[in-house]
């Protein structure tokens, strides 16, 4: 989705950085996020990807560098950030005691909205989790545990909405209905950064990608715009473009070492 005339970036990163002890995680990070776009933060285990969202989502502070979201600065406005935005971590963070439905209406009540019952039923019913609302969610399956995560960070309908690694641990039915969920939400205008190691996942999803390798951004574009960094292959005389795969390899190498400490 292209940015509209007149309106800034959704996010935008400069020079972040970011070290745990002797730890150098992030190295000078820099990206831009057009809003209503999925944006694909693309890396191996460790390269910095979480801390990147935990530092935009106000849960850790940046040793250098500037930050802002939705307009507001992350040092400056936390507030302001929180109140605009939603976070989807790796787990599901949602109560197995609780049945889904009250899942719900417990985080409709922590943001003070109106008839939270209302509200739980339509993100029940939109998420394809009416007739498992009145389950206790600890019978619920990975992937419907992960739609009512994603339908709990969608209550007061957040500007931006970051999803780290929503797929991990999903069967490829599940998947799918993520991915399903994440082009809805840019379709209504939701701006989505995800982080993810699945090339598949960037390729079927994002408007644009950018490669985190050891803590700093070493590809930044399109899918078409990433491809033009190979060269295509000829297999018997017909022209063979480079999968996200070749390029990402290319770019990181097949044997690099990745730094420790970072879960992604």
């Amino acid at each position: 989705m292209t940015n509209p005339a007149g309106i800034g970036p959704a996010i935008q990163v400069q020079g972040v950085e970011k070290s745990f002890k002797n730890l150098h995680v992030l190295r000078g990070v820099d990206f831009e996020v057009a809003p209503g776009s999925i944006f694909a933060l693309l890396g191996s285990n460790g390269a910095g990807k979480t801390t990147m969202v935990k530092i935009l989502s106000t849960l850790l502070k940046a040793d250098a560098g500037t930050c802002t979201v939705n307009g507001f600065d992350v040092d400056a406005e936390p507030l302001k950030i929180r109140e605009s935005i939603s976070l989807t971590g790796q787990f599901a963070a949602v109560d197995e005691i609780l049945t889904g439905r009250e899942n719900l209406v417990l985080v409709a009540k922590l943001r003070h909205l109106k008839a939270p019952g209302n509200v739980a039923d339509d993100l029940l019913a939109r998420f394809n989790l009416t007739e498992a609302g009145p389950r206790k969610v600890g019978t619920y399956s990975g992937g419907m545990r992960r739609r009512l995560d994603i339908a709990m960070s969608l209550i007061g309908q957040p500007k931006v909405i970051f999803l780290d690694e929503p797929t991990t641990g999903l069967d490829p039915e599940a998947r799918l209905d993520v991915w399903r969920i994440i082009k809805d939400l840019s379709t209504q205008g939701t701006t989505v950064l995800l982080t993810t190691q699945y090339l598949d996942e960037a390729e079927q999803l994002a408007d644009r990608i950018a490669i985190l390798h050891e803590g700093r951004i070493i590809a930044n574009g399109t899918l078409a715009e990433l491809k033009q960094l190979l060269p295509p292959a000829k297999v018997e005389y017909v022209e063979k473009q480079p999968t996200l795969e070749e390029i990402f390899l290319a770019l990181v190498g097949n044997n690099s070492k990745e730094p420790s400490g970072d879960r992604s």
